[in-house]
């Protein structure tokens, strides 16, 4: 992951994931109410701490760190898109 089309590609993908995690959210909030809202959303921010805390332990340091958390939370959206 250390190519310069693939981190572009890793970030745009994250970018759609959470756009689809905002949007989904917004509909559970619409049917749900906030309780489960705030569940999803702690679950995503659980995720995203943890890959954080992996990533840093493994030598992450930085904006690289959070980028690959980032990718590591919401990088599935490279596969919502065709």
């Amino acid at each position: 992951m250390t190519g310069g089309n693939r981190t572009s590609t890793d970030i745009s993908g994250g970018h759609i994931g959470l756009a689809v995690t905002i949007i989904a959210l917004i509909v559970v909030a619409s049917f749900s109410g906030a309780r489960w809202t705030l569940i999803v959303a702690g679950g995503f921010t659980a995720w995203f701490i943890l890959a954080l805390t992996v990533i840093h332990i493994r030598g992450g340091r930085g904006g690289e760190a959070v980028r690959r958390a980032y990718v590591a939370t919401f990088g599935w959206g490279d596969y919502v898109t065709p």
